[in-house]
Order: C-alpha cells, then structure tokens, then sequence
C-alpha cells in the first residue's frame, strides 16, 4: 500500500504544484489503484509516473470544486485508448452523475469498459473483504467529503516450520491454510488457527476533501495510520482560513493530535507559498504533531504493516 501525490496545490495549477490528486496504490492487495479527486492535467502528470490508467478501479472525489473535477472526463476518456477495459467506478457528492454525463455526452465520448457513478452520502460508501470505505461531510463552502480507508486484518504468517514438521511440502495445502481453509491431510484435519501466526492489523488511510476544522475529522482519522489534511493556509492565518473554508497547518496538526493518527501529511498548499516556506509550514505544524510532513507532487509515501 503506498500513496502516491500527483497534485498537492490549492484552487489552479501552479508551475510548482499542481490541483489536486492523490493515487492509493493497492498492487500487491488487489493490482489496482485508487484515486481520490481528479484536478486539471492529472493525466499528464501521470504521464511522469509509473502508474496505468488501465489499473484504475475506482476514483473517490471529495467535492466538486473544479480544482479537484476537471481533469476527470479527460482521464476516463483517455483510459480507453491505453489499454483499460475493466470496470471503473466513481464516488462523489450529488452532481458528479450530471457532471460527468454531460461532459461524456457533448463531447460524444464512448468508453470501451463500464462506468459506474454512485453519489455518496454519510457512512459506508464501499465495503468489501479487503476493504472498507467510509464517507462523512466536512466543513466545506459547498458538500465536501472525507475518506476513511480501513483495510481488513490480514492473516496471519503461516507457520511453514510446523507444516513441515508433520510432513507436508510447499504446494497447494500452503496456500489453502492461509486463505482460512481446514484442509485434509493423511487422513488427518489441518485447521488454519493452528498453523497461522497472530492475524496482522490492517491499516487505515485518511484522505480529506477541503474542510474547516470540525468533528468529523476527527472520527475519520481515529488513530489511522497515514492522515491526508489539507492546509491552505500557515498557522498565523487562521482568520482568512475560516473565511474561505479551509484550514492552516496548526489546525491540521491539531487534528491529527486529537485524532491520535502516526503520521500526518498537509497538502492542498497555496500558491502563496515558495519552496523556501514549505520547510516553515511543515516546522509550524511539527511544533503540535510531530509526526508531520509536507506533500510534493509525485512524492511516494509507503504505508508499512502494523507492528501491533
């Protein structure tokens, strides 16, 4: 699991960052990828990765603020002609259906795999037996959603040494045992809790939309293992922060703090920022929570496996 920043500016592209994207890379979990919002020019700025459009499954959209829409019609059109044939499914406040219908229809666009659109409210929004997806409203000038991401515990190691010390080779009885299933073997039953180690933790990733500080932050981010925040502003511009509905990086550590996440990484930055004040952003926050770092675009961050 590891996200991956393809935008991490506020409002329009700017020569050192740009609007917002972030991919939640899910190779080794199930080869695909997520991606939450879809701003102007995501798809070229996927063009420097290493990431496949075809490997898109779903695209998560916190509000519908052009800096985090527009790019979204031109991504899924493009996915077709590089290699994507499987389904894609798009998560969104009420108005992505028209949006993207209406973009698709004008422009006469035809998509050579199929496109499922679900408008979102509070709660449960995507649940599997991988993973389970939550949406909650944030504090926002218009509807804005946070995505609590938990991945489901994960078995435990198999205990190669005892299969072996009763006979049994690598094969296909390895790979039974550590899906859960009792498997047969010389005329005895294997049951997988005998030869399974503790089941490991899953991990939880907490990506928000723009947001005022409010509650719903915090049961979103309760003790996730990555926090996504965005911080628009520095701390000492807290009033013009609350006057355009977005947050300073004080808040956002404050946040994190509350909610008792491991790691807390700001993004949507303004353009009023230079690289030189990335560093004071990051220290201001770091002075609360600090576990803190500063999104860049194309920066890759891992998300290790709990140790607890």
């Amino acid at each position: 699991m590891d996200v991956f920043f393809l935008g991490t500016g506020a409002g329009v592209p700017a020569k050192l960052r740009n609007v917002t994207s972030i991919a939640l890379k899910l190779l080794e979990e199930r080869g695909s990828i997520w991606l939450f919002d879809c701003g102007e020019a995501t798809q070229h700025q996927i063009l420097h990765t290493s990431i496949k459009p075809r490997r898109i499954e779903k695209v998560f959209i916190t509000h519908l603020h052009g800096d985090h829409i527009y790019g979204l019609p031109g991504l899924l059109s493009s996915r077709s002609f590089q290699g994507g044939n499987t389904k894609v499914t798009v998560y969104g406040p009420s108005g992505i259906k028209d949006y993207l219908d209406i973009s698709l229809r004008v422009s006469k666009t035809y998509l050579k795999y199929p496109l499922e659109i679900i408008e979102v409210e509070e709660g449960t929004v995507f649940e599997d037996h991988q993973f389970h997806v939550e949406a909650k409203l944030l504090d926002h000038g218009l509807p804005s959603f946070g995505y609590r991401v938990v991945e489901k515990d994960l078995p435990g190691q198999l205990l190669a040494d005892k299969l072996q010390a009763i006979g049994v080779k690598p094969g296909p009885i390895y790979k039974k045992i550590k899906e859960g299933h009792t498997v047969e073997f010389n005329g005895q039953k294997l049951n997988p809790s005998d030869f399974l180690g503790k089941p490991q933790k899953g991990r939880i990733v907490t990506i928000l939309g723009d947001t005022r500080p409010c509650d719903a932050i915090h049961s979103l981010a309760k003790d996730a293992d990555f926090l996504i925040h965005e911080a628009t502003f520095a701390g000492d511009d807290g009033e013009l922060a609350h006057e355009y509905y977005h947050s300073t990086t004080i808040q956002a550590a404050e946040a994190a703090q509350i909610a008792n996440v491991k790691k807390l990484c700001l993004t949507h930055i303004s353009s009023r920022y230079d690289r030189e004040a990335w560093l004071q952003l990051v220290q201001e926050a770091r002075t609360v929570f600090a576990e803190t770092m500063i999104a860049e675009d194309f920066l890759e961050v891992g998300i290790p496996l709990r140790k607890d």
